[in-house]
């Protein structure tokens, strides 16, 4: 039995839509929708792509063929995902030239190749191949990640310049048959993902629908890799009730994949993609509900030793870290100086009525429901997971140029003037009243709450 298709993404012209529409929409709603009409002007779409129409492979070979990529094999399995490898973009070109060439662009499955997760903007600052589209810009993770690490181990050597893990923003090369398995993004993150070259086909399954392919037990580590294989009925007996959305994704279009959305996507052709995933007030939410439920699975993987540990707490965090990404510590300093930095644009905004400042109020907001929700947590209580200083925060420096990259993505999201702060500005503020340092949930709530009325707004 094949599967149950229940419609198609829709697809519009992107020079049509402001972004107020867009979130009104497809963001605030949560539902995938597919753009045309915004690369244009892409560098990549010109050097990306040979005179004859083809995906000019020796240009990547010419100019960054000594990066070290992750490239998945797509005919082994392993665990929840495909195998990957490391090697280099010159050898992975000459992987795919040499296997085209010898069967005549028909790759053999055996020997199918898709680079992944090339951290291509952070290793090639300088090289702009691309503009991120005004509906994206509003990008919490990687805005976050330009500045700071979302993980710090006291325990590795890990550089602030590493290259890995820094950001969430990726190029993806693959031949004709390449394909990603059955998968949900990262954090339950927003993405979205431009074809350079070639066509791609999607498969979505809503949230509504995720217990349709969870195993019987309704382990989220173990859902369907692959929904056109030998799906097992016992394990999975609600799999041929769901309903289906596709969408065939041509050349320069990209497509909006909302948050906590189950895909798989297979390449119709060569294909060269941009893809960033990325969260904010829409759904910052919906990624603490994902640490919570992985913070359980956690908790319950190592519930016997519970007695005999010294720090159960601890290693609980840290195997979540390892397994999501990021710990309770990691994902709270994320939210409060996410807090902090909002409040200082608010401070400097003129019209609290203006779009930029909804927009501010609207982050504070959510910021708070988030708190709220995590205070309920037993993890926060009588723990101090973290402390962080608020005098601290703003007189470092990374903080400064995160307020001020923060500032400069809104006033272009909204053609307004925003003023780029200093780090002498920062220390002379008086918003932050005596909350000196928040350590707890409810320490971000009462700051953030006494605050707004010393911004007087």
């Amino acid at each position: 039995m094949g599967l149950r298709i229940g419609g198609e993404v829709e697809k519009v012209n992107g020079k049509e839509l402001n972004y107020a529409d867009f979130v009104g929409k497809y963001l605030s709603r949560n539902q995938p929708v597919v753009f045309t009409g915004l690369t244009d002007d892409w560098r990549a779409c010109k050097d990306w792509v040979s005179d004859d129409g083809k995906p000019n492979l020796r240009f990547f070979s010419a100019h960054f063929g000594a990066s070290r990529v992750q490239v998945a094999d797509c005919a082994t399995r392993e665990f929840t995902d495909q195998k990957r490898i490391e090697m280099s973009v010159s050898d992975f070109i000459d992987r795919w030239l040499t296997d085209s060439s010898s069967d005549n662009g028909e790759s053999d499955e055996q020997s199918l190749l898709y680079l992944k997760d090339w951290h291509f903007s952070k290793e090639y600052p300088d090289y702009v191949a691309y503009n991120t589209p005004i509906f994206f810009l509003d990008d919490w993770l990687n805005l976050y990640l330009d500045k700071y690490h979302m993980h710090n181990d006291p325990e590795s050597n890990q550089e602030r310049n590493e290259i890995s893990c820094s950001d969430y923003r990726f190029v993806y090369m693959g031949a004709k048959g390449t394909w990603t398995p059955l998968h949900a993004d990262v954090f339950r993150s927003f993405s979205w993902s431009a074809n350079v070259y070639g066509r791609k086909k999607w498969y979505f399954l809503s949230p509504s629908q995720h217990h349709l392919v969870y195993d019987r037990c309704g382990y989220m580590k173990s859902s369907v890799y692959d929904i056109f294989g030998d799906v097992c009925k016992s394990m999975y007996p609600g799999f041929e009730k769901a309903i289906w959305l596709e969408c065939t994704q041509e050349p320069n279009e990209i497509i909006f994949v909302p948050s906590g959305w189950y895909h798989q996507v297979h390449n119709l052709e060569d294909t060269i993609s941009i893809n960033h995933n990325w969260f904010n007030a829409y759904n910052v939410s919906w990624v603490w509900d994902l640490l919570l439920r992985e913070y359980h699975e956690a908790v319950g993987y190592i519930e016997d030793i519970r007695d005999i540990c010294d720090d159960f707490e601890g290693l609980c965090q840290k195997n979540l870290a390892a397994n999501a990404g990021m710990d309770f510590r990691d994902f709270f300093t994320f939210i409060t100086r996410f807090a902090l930095a909002n409040l200082v644009l608010l401070h400097d905004v003129r019209n609290i009525d203006c779009k930029m400042a909804r927009l501010l109020f609207f982050n504070l907001e959510n910021i708070q429901h988030v708190a709220l929700k995590m205070k309920s947590e037993s993890a926060w209580q009588n723990r101090d997971i973290t402390t962080i200083s608020v005098t601290e925060t703003i007189e470092d420096q990374s903080f400064v140029e995160f307020c001020n990259a923060m500032g400069k993505t809104y006033s272009t999201m909204y053609n307004e003037s925003q003023h780029s702060q200093t780090l002498q500005e920062l220390e002379q503020l008086n918003i932050f009243g005596s909350h000196q340092n928040i350590r707890i949930p409810d320490d971000l709530l009462a700051f953030v709450d006494c605050a707004l009325k010393l911004v007087g707004k």
